[in-house]
């Protein structure tokens, strides 16, 4: 039996299908991938991504931080692709209970998603640091500079800075939906960033099914593993 075909078997026989996904999940839209080799993290600037992408520099070197967000981080013509599709389709027939993302593209809304855990949040929430009324993408994407809310305050994107910790409500919802799963699907990540990929601990359902391009530290584990990309794999399916 070829993969495609233990996976649909998988995913037939699944009643609480939870899945965790990372950058992979949104090349395919056509978002860059940060440490793929074409990635953010390859390019030239006057600062490592990790730092312009920090608690500390985003407060020191606001300006700056922007326009590199502006730049790099922000793709608001992208799509949803097939994975975000098929997720979206198992949600609504009662299979999937969750997603939980390492995105911050809201893609997984677009295609549909309703239990969808940002991990680290989204580019279509901002607020403001001084009143703390919400904004949208518009506040980012329709300004020059420092965006500003009408008070004065600066507008911040609502997404998890390095330095940053992670939303506690968000964190629980993610751990109940993996720890309550029969079957935890992980796509389009490498499981290298930490907390994130430290909550796929607490499964302990029946199938654990990895879809990357590359190796992952729990390929090992994995009752199916896909090497492809995950929306081809999901188109499949």
């Amino acid at each position: 039996m070829g993969e495609i075909e233990k996976l649909r078997d998988i995913v037939r026989s699944s009643e609480r299908i939870a899945f965790f996904g990372g950058a992979g999940v949104s090349t395919e839209s056509g978002i860059p991938d940060f440490r793929s080799v074409d990635g953010l993290y390859h390019q030239q600037w006057d600062y490592p991504p990790e730092t312009i992408l920090s608690h500390s520099f985003f407060m020191e070197k606001t300006e700056e931080f922007y326009r590199f967000y502006r730049a790099k981080m922000i793709c608001t013509d992208a799509k949803p692709n097939a994975a975000h599709l098929k997720l979206a389709q198992l949600e609504e027939q009662g299979k999937l209970t969750g997603v939980v993302t390492q995105n911050i593209d809201g893609l997984h809304q677009a295609a549909g998603s309703k239990k969808v855990f940002e991990l680290h949040g989204s580019v279509l929430r901002n607020y403001c640091m001084k009143c703390g009324k919400f904004h949208g993408i518009e506040s980012i994407t329709d300004s020059e500079g420092i965006p500003r809310c009408e008070c004065g305050g600066i507008i911040k994107p609502d997404v998890v800075l390095y330095e940053e910790g992670l939303d506690n409500d968000v964190v629980e919802g993610a751990v109940k939906a993996i720890a309550s799963a029969d079957t935890l699907i992980i796509g389009g990540t490498s499981l290298n960033v930490y907390p994130a990929a430290g909550l796929i601990r607490y499964f302990r359902g029946n199938n654990l099914v990895i879809i990357n391009m590359s190796p992952t530290q729990m390929d090992s584990s994995a009752d199916l593993l896909v090497c492809d990309k995950i929306g081809k794999v999901f188109s499949e399916i």
